[in-house]
């Protein structure tokens, strides 16, 4: 723990039972998605969420409900080399990040899984290039 973050989850399991039901079910979608893309994908928790990784970080999901210097609504779903790709529709965002590219989810309604399974797709050339 931090002044960042005052909860410190053990396992993905801490996480689970700590997020709001409706956070939940996105996360559980979300982390559903990456697996079916990446079905090789590591996950780990890191700064309290989860962050898949190959070579390296392809994305990760953050619930608005963890803290991280304060709260927001809904689930973010980030592509860590998001700058990186192909977003003719300005799908993602950049907020103030150099990076980094999201998407914030506040219902399971919102997400476009077919948008999503095509930057994923891509992410996984974009990591095979890394090194």
């Amino acid at each position: 723990m931090n002044k960042f973050q005052p909860v410190d989850f053990q396992d993905l399991d801490d996480l689970f039972a700590y997020l709001p039901e409706n956070e939940l079910k996105i996360v559980q979608a979300l982390r559903g998605l990456v697996y079916e893309c990446i079905p090789q994908v590591k996950e780990k928790l890191s700064y309290n969420v989860p962050f898949f990784r190959l070579r390296k970080t392809v994305c990760f999901i953050w619930p608005g409900a963890v803290p991280w210097g304060g709260t927001f609504e809904g689930v973010q779903f980030g592509f860590t080399y998001g700058h990186l790709l192909t977003d003719e529709n300005g799908y993602l965002a950049a907020g103030k990040r150099k990076y980094v590219r999201t998407k914030t989810f506040k219902s399971l309604k919102d997400i476009n899984f077919d948008q999503l399974r095509t930057l994923l797709f891509e992410a996984i050339e974009i990591d095979a290039q890394k090194r």
